[in-house]
């Protein structure tokens, strides 16, 4: 399993916050929130379909609705796989940031 860039651990973080609420204009939102400057859609379902292709995240299109002019919205899920490598991207950056507040000042 390889590791994860913080880009890919925000996009895998916000889709867990979101739970079954998560498609592309909410998960725009949370990273955007999160990362602190508004990601372009093109970056945000490039993003969303490379997390897909290695495995750490599923699509399922929705029922279509009024509002959205009949479309449908593409909603996300963690894998298995997302979720271990979520993990392991947190226990890493525990171990980077241990001993930050001593070294930093």
């Amino acid at each position: 399993m390889e590791d994860l860039s913080v880009l890919e651990s925000i996009f895998l973080m916000a889709i867990l916050r979101l739970k079954d609420k998560a498609y592309g204009v909410t998960i725009r939102e949370q990273v955007s929130k999160t990362k602190g400057r508004l990601l372009s859609y093109g970056t945000i379902y490039s993003y969303l379909d490379q997390l897909a292709r290695k495995g750490y995240v599923t699509k399922k299109t929705g029922q279509p609705t009024a509002e959205r002019g009949g479309r449908r919205k593409i909603f996300y899920k963690l894998t298995p796989a997302g979720l271990q490598s979520l993990k392991l991207a947190y226990q890493l950056q525990g171990a980077i940031w241990k001993d930050a507040p001593a070294i930093l000042d």
